[in-house]
């Protein structure tokens, strides 16, 4: 049993220790102990405050080493804990994150922590738990309880498979600098979007936003074809995740997948972690996330303004109701989604059989010059390169089902689905 009289880097290793390793039944009980422990000495507390950030980064390396990103650890505190957890989660990663120079960081992980907000704001390690105390109101046995909790959360996680590299590993090696009209492409996708959630005609923001999955596509197929010609490095597909979660995370994933198959991704489901892996090409997964965030949002909205459903007996069925009704959402945007990437390639091929090569953007870039053998062996190509991806990274998949048991709910999804701007939303998902 540990003690007071112990250095506090041992009491506070051999109390995270204790708690990690305690089985269910005795739970509350092993974390009541070392949580008490901790707090016991108001004297004592700046150092274990010194103590618990050191023993939090190690544990936090220990994730990121077994295929956990920043993202993911705090969707564990959101899904597993609470709000305290949840803002400790944020920190504890930025306490690790101080090892590691922004600039060596891989692009997304870059972007979670920007998201997360995760920085030190504390002066000193000595300082972080009475100013987090002090910030929400805790006394020293509550925020031990807290932090004790977090970390055995975060200590059980199994590895997954990873998605990019971690703090401290070499990234694999990209193409090269973006295309010179690249970022006037994604300017004029983002302002198309932003005109169709502004306006208030639903005609104008389904002819605005298919336009701007239009480009998406276009946007893709040029990528492609660089690759293809020499005009830069072929890249591997990548990976990002993005949570998934209760309530109603079936059609929720049904949803990002009909985004995904639209810009030819891949989607793999990890039901019991709450995310979703999509797997692609980079161009395609920033177009996934813009999608699925908008998507998301406006299908939450439309949901809870069609109200709820009883029975004639009076009995619910509003949660057949809603299932039902974001499936046929899901099911209604998939076609949509569709529709709009197959005008894209239409287009696209019809250019490269008159001659695409002298053509030009509307920016007035040059286009990427179509190899031989046409637009349609290329992306057939990069297709097969997600596909080798998904059966090297999930070599074990199962197709999962969604069930539909209300008739009124698929009805008014479909609808909803049929007015859907698919743009991105001032909403934001959780990754």
């Amino acid at each position: 049993m540990a003690s007071t009289d112990q250095p506090v880097d041992e009491l506070v290793a051999e109390a995270v220790a204790r708690v990690a390793g305690a089985s269910a039944d005795g739970l509350e009980y092993v974390v009541d102990g070392a949580a008490s422990l901790l707090a016991a000495s108001a004297e004592r507390w700046p150092a274990v405050s010194r103590a618990l950030l050191g023993a939090a980064e190690r544990a936090v390396g220990r994730c990121w080493a077994a295929g956990w990103q920043p993202a993911d650890l705090v969707r564990v505190a959101r899904r597993e804990l609470g709000p305290v957890q949840v803002a400790l989660a944020a920190d504890l990663i930025a306490a690790e994150g101080r090892r590691h120079p922004a600039a060596s960081l891989d692009r997304r992980w870059r972007e979670q922590l920007r998201e997360l907000d995760a920085h030190p704001w504390w002066p000193s390690d000595e300082a972080y738990l009475p100013e987090f105390a002090s910030r929400h109101r805790l006394d020293r046995f509550a925020l031990a309880t807290a932090a004790l909790e977090l970390l055995r959360a975060w200590a059980l996680l199994p590895p997954v498979q990873p998605v990019g590299p971690a703090p401290g590993q070499a990234a694999a090696p990209r193409a090269g600098a973006p295309r010179a009209d690249e970022p006037r492409m994604l300017g004029r996708i983002r302002a198309l979007l932003a005109k169709a959630e502004s306006t208030g005609f639903p005609e104008e923001a389904e002819a605005l936003t298919a336009k701007a999955q239009e480009l998406m596509a276009r946007h893709s197929i040029d990528e492609a074809l660089l690759a293809a010609g020499g005009g830069r490095s072929a890249d591997d597909p990548a990976a990002v995740r993005i949570g998934v979660d209760n309530p109603y995370e079936g059609p929720k994933t049904m949803l990002l997948d009909a985004v995904a198959a639209a810009n030819r991704c891949r989607v793999v489901w990890a039901k019991e972690f709450g995310f979703c892996t999509v797997i692609g090409f980079d161009a395609d997964l920033d177009a996934v996330e813009l999608l699925y965030t908008s998507l998301l949002v406006q299908a939450t909205a439309a949901m809870h303004r069609a109200g709820s459903r009883k029975h004639k007996d009076g009995a619910a069925r509003t949660k057949a109701f809603r299932q039902s009704f974001l499936v046929a959402y899901a099911a209604r945007i998939r076609e949509r989604l569709a529709d709009a990437t197959e005008r894209a390639t239409e287009e696209a091929a019809q250019e490269a059989a008159t001659g695409r090569a002298t053509a030009a953007d509307p920016d007035g870039a040059p286009l990427p010059a179509v190899p031989d053998g046409g637009l349609l062996p290329v992306l057939a190509a990069r297709a097969e390169a997600v596909d080798d991806a998904v059966g090297r990274m999930f070599p074990k998949l199962v197709s999962q089902r969604v069930r539909v048991s209300d008739g009124e709910g698929w009805a008014e999804g479909r609808a909803a689905a049929d007015r859907a701007s698919l743009h991105r939303g001032s909403g934001r998902i959780e990754r």
